[in-house]
Parts: C-alpha cells; sequence; structure tokens
C-alpha cells in the first residue's frame, strides 16, 4: 500500500496525486495516506419522526381525495345524488376556498388579477357544459370494464406523478391524468348535466383543493394537520357508506403511509453508511454564473 511496502518504489521522491507529470510509480501504485481522507456520512440527512408524519400526511390526503371522488361518482352513478344539489355544494366550497386563499395570502403580489381568475373560470366551465354532451358519448364505443380499467389506471398516475413537495399549481401530468379519468368515468354517468357536475367536481378536487392546502402548509401551518385529517376521514367515511370492507383496507392503507412508513424511514436512515473520500468525482465548487451571461 505505502512507499515503504514497494521495495521497487524510490524512497527519495514523494508520490504526489497529479496527473500531469511522469512520476517513478507503477500506474496502479497507492499512498499509505489514502485512506486518511475518507469521510463517512457526511451528507446524510437526519429525519425527526414527526416531522415525516407531517409531510406523509400529505400522501394520505391526496389518497383520500381519490376516494372522496370516486364515492361522489358512485352516489351520482346510483341516482342518490341531485347533481343540481352537487353544483351549488361545489360552488359554496370553490368561494369558501378562494376567500381564503386570498386571505392567506396576505400582502403578497399576485401574479394575476381576480378578474383573470374569474375569467379563467368562467371559461373552463362554459366549455365543459358545452361539451357535456359530447363527452357524455365519448366512451359509448368501449366497454364499461375497459372504461373502468382506464380510470383505475389514470387516478393511479395521477397519486404517483403527484408533485407532492411543491404541489402548487398541482404537475400537468397528474391533472392530466386525474381529469382523463374523470371524464372517462362521467361518461358513463346518465346524463350531460352529471357529466359537467363530475367534472367540476374533479377540476375542484383534484386542480383547486391542492393549491389551498399548499398555502396552509404556508401561511397557516398549525391547520394542515387538522386539513388533512379531515380528508381523510371524508374518504374513509364516504368509502364505508359504500363498501365497509373498503373502508378497512384504506383505513390500514393510510395508517400505514402516515405512522409506519415514516418510522420505517427514520430507523433505515440511522443505518446509513456511505462513505466519502479521493475516489469520488471531483466537485466544482466556484461560481461559474458568470461564464453563462
Amino acid at each position: 500500500m505505502g512507499a515503504d511496502s514497494d521495495p521497487g518504489a524510490p524512497a527519495a521522491v514523494p508520490w504526489r496525486k497529479v496527473l500531469y507529470e511522469r512520476q517513478p510509480f507503477p500506474d496502479n501504485y497507492v499512498d499509505s495516506r489514502f485512506l486518511e481522507e475518507l469521510r463517512r456520512n457526511i451528507r446524510v440527512r437526519q429525519y425527526r419522526y414527526w416531522a415525516v408524519v407531517r409531510e406523509a400526511g400529505l400522501i394520505a390526503q391526496q389518497v383520500s381525495c381519490v376516494a372522496i371522488f370516486l364515492t361522489l361518482w358512485s352516489y351520482m352513478e346510483q341516482g342518490d345524488l341531485v347533481p343540481s344539489t352537487v353544483l351549488w355544494v361545489s360552488l359554496a366550497c370553490a368561494l369558501l376556498g378562494y376567500g381564503l386563499y386570498e386571505m392567506l395570502g396576505g400582502a403578497e403580489v399576485r401574479e394575476r388579477t381576480r378578474l383573470a381568475d374569474l375569467q379563467s373560470a368562467t371559461i373552463f366551465l362554459a366549455f365543459t357544459f358545452g361539451f357535456s354532451p359530447v363527452l357524455k358519448t365519448l366512451t359509448e364505443a368501449v366497454s364499461t370494464d375497459t372504461v373502468y380499467a382506464m380510470s383505475a389506471g389514470m387516478l393511479l398516475a395521477h397519486l404517483v406523478s403527484f408533485p407532492y413537495a411543491q404541489p402548487s399549481p398541482p404537475g400537468s401530468l397528474s391533472l392530466n391524468a386525474a381529469l382523463f379519468g374523470s371524464v372517462c368515468l362521467a361518461s358513463r354517468l346518465p346524463g350531460a348535466l352529471h357529466t359537467f357536475t363530475m367534472l367540476s367536481c374533479a377540476l375542484l378536487v383534484f386542480a383547486l383543493w391542492p393549491c389551498l392546502l399548499h398555502r396552509l402548509r404556508e401561511k397557516a401551518t398549525w391547520s394542515f394537520p387538522w386539513a388533512a385529517g379531515l380528508v381523510c376521514l371524508g374518504g374513509v367515511g364516504g368509502l364505508g357508506s359504500l363498501w365497509l370492507e373498503g373502508a378497512v383496507l384504506l383505513s390500514l392503507a393510510l395508517m400505514m403511509l402516515t405512522f409506519l412508513s415514516p418510522l420505517l424511514l427514520v430507523h433505515l436512515q440511522r443505518q446509513k453508511d456511505n462513505i466519502h473520500g479521493p475516489w469520488d468525482e471531483a466537485e466544482i465548487r466556484e461560481d461559474l454564473s458568470h461564464f453563462l451571461n
């Protein structure tokens, strides 16, 4: 390993870790000081359990949002919910949420005006209402089993691709997957008004609610666990009203996501043993931004 272990190497010439000059050492020579620069776990991040639980609650509530949406769809498909009632409740929730979002924003500089927000909402509702008869017949030639399979796949893709670290605004892939699954399910409802109502609820659940929840996380941190907990209870309660065994499975899944998975992460994080040394790739620490101007 060192110079003293290699009798063929001249002792008077010290080895240097450079490539730009010829040295009287073989190419695979390793100096005895090689492991002196060994460092362990210099970049390992230690997590606190309850902080991880708090962040995992975002995943759990998103799963519950999908359960709430499916519960609404099932009740409308069975005829137990009137579309007009759901529309009025959705409108009230949207106005309440928008007011809360603006109130939590405080004196921040807005990128959009309230008039622009109103225009966007009006355009979306107008086009959705106008194309509802078309969307209602969009999957008539497709079997119901295929529609359900596509919807399940799209909702699963929504959960997998959702930007949990920065959910405001939702990612384009996640939002498009959720809306595509919503269109597939809405096409199996009895009428065009049902389809319009279902798509409006999809916009409320998958696009607007994540923005409000992100604002709650930033501006009213104490309210985030309560909001996530209420959504989880709503998802489990809604599914339990339709399928008791499914509600039990959902409860177990949410418990694992929220409490067991963070515990496993914290435990495994303590077992990490990352080593760093002279064999690592070189890191350029100099600020090179002036070369990009």
